[in-house]
């Protein structure tokens, strides 16, 4: 009979998880604007200002001067 185990592999340190955690400083007006979105898509502020960035850097275009 096969055994159903539960396999548990350890958690990765902080910072270690692809992930990087800073703070930001926004106007209220945006973070009412994106406490909105998050109440409309049903996402967390964070999730958002994930997709948020990384189109904006996919899509953005450095104006040579």
């Amino acid at each position: 009979m096969a055994e159903n185990k539960l396999r548990i592999t350890p958690k990765l340190p902080k910072g270690e998880d692809g992930y990087k955690t800073f703070s930001i400083r926004i106007k209220n007006e945006t973070a009412g604007r994106l406490d909105q979105l998050a109440l409309y898509s049903g996402r967390s502020r964070n999730e958002l200002i994930g997709i948020l960035l990384e189109y904006a850097i996919e899509n953005c275009e450095i104006a040579n001067s």
